[in-house]
């Protein structure tokens, strides 16, 4: 298999044989190289990051397990994506799917004045740092069909999470590894033929919920310059709270999200549901914002402070990822990392006045090298 540019495993590295001894810090030199794609790898499996760390480490325990009996029949790199790739499928069973907040109930009427209540968050997708993703911006592999930033988007994640585990791999060995049918085929110890099959039925469930073009696609035609004023024009009317000039900045059918809250609007129609909606919530001026750029699935992201009075100091309150297309925006994931243990609907008008969820907090901001708070 065509495989990432990494100098191979030979059957004959002095590391392999000492691992195979028992050598625990010779296996450690071995798989570290891998460790990048193959936490990618996890999280477009899981979508995910947090369940993707514990594929990872069950994938390194069976790995150091299993190393005495490795031969070099196949690649270092196949054999761990083999191992990856099927602890994650035995994952999969055992965890419920991961949505998009779109993709789990219709958009929110913001004359409600409540959002919707919270859902616990393993059951939504969450963000992935740009900066765990080891690439060259190219593909995988020469076959590949998907770059490795573009299998990270948001809108990516979200279509794999709608195929069924087996097809879920098949499509990402294939179009994001670049295996051949046959390589898939014994990755996953099924047939050529059902590959193929498999294959074929996932490109059309996930094409068919993709936009046109790539975020990649998009911020290249657009170039720094067009990108940067495109999040300039949105920020600036956000820090002035000019709704009009915020909405101005969506797209016609744009969606605006927020896991774990149930609550989403926007899409066909819906700029007077946005416009209600940042009336009524983070633009009545009683939310006191700051916010810092940053990236997050191959994609541009905000990371929102919100005043947070117990500190008397701006906390971390959302990752906002942004979705770029003909210079406005699309699509908002605010990705919330407050506290969802409160049954009162009330709490959730005010949330910024929830406490941090600490794993979301490490989650959604702290990975990205990002502050805890700002005085």
């Amino acid at each position: 298999m065509a495989g990432s540019a990494k100098q191979e495993v030979t059957a004959k590295d002095g590391r392999l044989e000492a691992a195979r001894a028992g050598d625990e810090s010779a296996f450690t030199a071995l798989i570290e190289p891998y460790r990048g794609e193959l936490i990618a790898h996890c999280y477009r499996m899981m979508g995910s990051l947090h369940d993707a760390e514990d594929v990872l480490q069950e994938t390194m325990l069976r790995a150091w397990r299993g190393i005495s009996r490795f031969e070099g029949r196949s690649s270092l790199r196949s054999w761990l994506y083999t191992i990856a790739t099927n602890t994650a499928l035995n994952a999969i069973e055992k965890r419920k799917p991961r949505v998009h907040p779109i993709d789990y109930g219709p958009r929110t009427d913001p004359a409600t004045g409540v959002p919707g209540m919270p859902v616990a968050e393993s059951v939504w997708i969450e963000p992935f740092p740009d900066e765990k993703l080891i690439t060259d911006d190219g593909p995988m592999a020469p076959e590949a069909r998907y770059e490795a930033r573009e299998a990270v988007e948001l809108a990516f994640i979200a279509a794999l999470q709608h195929l069924p585990a087996n097809q879920r791999a098949v499509l990402i060995l294939r179009e994001v590894l670049g295996y051949s049918a046959r390589e898939t085929a014994a990755t996953l110890e099924t047939s050529v033929a059902s590959v193929n099959s498999a294959l074929q039925r996932a490109r059309a469930t996930v094409e068919s919920r993709l936009p046109e073009r790539s975020q990649q696609a998009t911020l290249r035609l657009l170039g720094d310059d067009g990108v940067r004023e495109v999040v300039e024009a949105y920020v600036d009317a956000w820090d002035r709270e000019d709704i009009d000039g915020v909405v101005d900045m969506l797209t016609e059918e744009a969606t605006f999200s927020m896991p774990p809250i149930v609550s989403w609007f926007g899409g066909p129609g819906g700029h007077t549901d946005l416009r209600g909606f940042l009336e009524q919530g983070p633009l009545t001026g009683d939310w006191r914002w700051k916010h810092i750029l940053t990236h997050s699935n191959g994609q541009l992201a905000l990371a929102f402070y919100c005043w947070y009075e117990p500190d008397r100091t701006h906390r971390p309150f959302a990752l906002n990822v942004l979705t770029i297309e003909d210079r406005k925006i699309s699509d908002v994931t605010c990705f919330i990392n407050r506290s969802i243990e409160s049954d009162d609907p009330e709490d959730y008008v005010r949330y910024p006045e929830q406490p941090l969820d600490e794993r979301r907090t490490e989650d959604f901001f702290l990975r990205y090298g990002l502050p805890d708070r700002i005085d």
